[in-house]
């Protein structure tokens, strides 16, 4: 059995830098065909994260969102045309039913690109609806497919037809698949190992990412972008109405959109649940929210003495920790009597 790491394991080594300002530090993404990320960061297709509103504060931040398929097609072509050209914004879509009408019809209403979302990406089914994707949009339309989390399975969809690939399974803070299934990598292992492939795919970090740290260590071991929605859950921007407790404090509703909750909205029934549903606090704009991901991410890079993305994945050198290095590693005033 293989030793496997995920994000709290291991620590990047602090590196000698010449770099005076973190403004000379270019953080940008380019996945391909148009999609093109100052910040490497996009907003998860969920039904509590993902609509215009995000999608429009992703695009004004550098970023991206990928809006949730758990609507009518309308609803999403709707939601696709109060985005703001000429921003970058993706679209979900499922791998049966009406996944080609509603891939169409929202790259008719301006989206830049597809994202097939689906929880075990690397499947027969997969394969037949990148290559009918493919069929039918060419080589234009950028492709998103997932999620996996093995070197085989990345490069499978790479040869079906994908252009990035969503790379990880469960671990995302409120998603229970491998508590339901057993079945899983830890997030950095995945990064890891999908980093290995030879194939013309970019990699998108997908889960179990709780801070800056974790993107940078991310984007360190191979990704091109990362994608998080428990960090973004709660802004002004993600959908549903503020609630307000009995002392007065606010909070909006987060799940996954494998849970019971999510389900039986969209389809009115559930099957294997593989998520949960909470509540989060209000955290206002998430535009404040991605500014201090942004610092974080290019103090990062400074530590490692890197301008780049490219230079960031050549410097970073790994080291583990242990359950004590953790513990030392975050905040750890005592109070003391006086």
């Amino acid at each position: 059995m293989n030793h496997m790491i995920a994000y709290d394991d291991v620590l990047l080594v602090p590196q000698y830098s010449d770099i005076r300002s973190r403004s000379e530090i270019d953080i940008a993404s380019n996945l391909g065909k148009g999609v093109d990320l100052c910040l490497p960061i996009l907003a998860s297709p969920m039904d509590t994260v993902s609509e215009s509103a995000m999608a429009n504060a992703m695009s004004i931040s550098g970023g991206a969102a990928i809006i949730h398929r758990y609507n009518t097609i309308a609803e999403q072509v709707k939601h696709v045309g109060k985005v703001e050209a000429p921003a970058v914004v993706g679209v979900a879509i499922g791998i049966t039913g009406d996944y080609m009408e509603r891939a169409a019809a929202c790259l008719e209403a301006g989206a830049t690109f597809l994202c097939v979302d689906v929880a075990h990406g690397h499947h027969i089914m997969m394969r037949e609806a990148l290559r009918q994707l493919r069929k039918s949009f060419g080589q234009r339309v950028h492709l998103m497919a997932g999620n996996v989390a093995t070197l085989e399975g990345i490069n499978d969809l790479a040869d079906w037809g994908a252009d990035s690939v969503r790379c990880n399974i469960g671990g995302g803070s409120i998603c229970s698949t491998r508590i339901q299934t057993g079945h899983g990598l830890p997030g950095l292992q995945t990064i890891i190992e999908c980093a290995k492939t030879d194939r013309d795919v970019k990699i998108i970090a997908d889960g179990g990412i709780k801070n800056s740290g974790d993107m940078v260590k991310a984007l360190a071991a191979g990704a091109d972008a990362v994608m998080v929605g428990s960090l973004l859950a709660g802004s002004t921007e993600t959908p549903g109405e503020v609630f307000y407790d009995r002392d007065g404090h606010r909070w909006k509703t987060y799940r996954g959109m494998a849970s019971k909750e999510a389900q039986i909205d969209w389809r009115g029934k559930y099957s294997s649940f593989e998520g949960v549903a909470s509540r989060v606090t209000h955290q206002g704009p998430v535009g404040k929210i991605l500014d201090d991901l942004e610092k974080g991410i290019r103090s990062g890079f400074s530590y490692s003495g890197a301008r780049t993305l490219t230079e960031l994945q050549a410097k970073a050198v790994f080291v583990e920790q242990t359950t004590s290095g953790l513990s030392e590693s975050g905040a750890h005033i005592r109070s003391r009597e006086r």
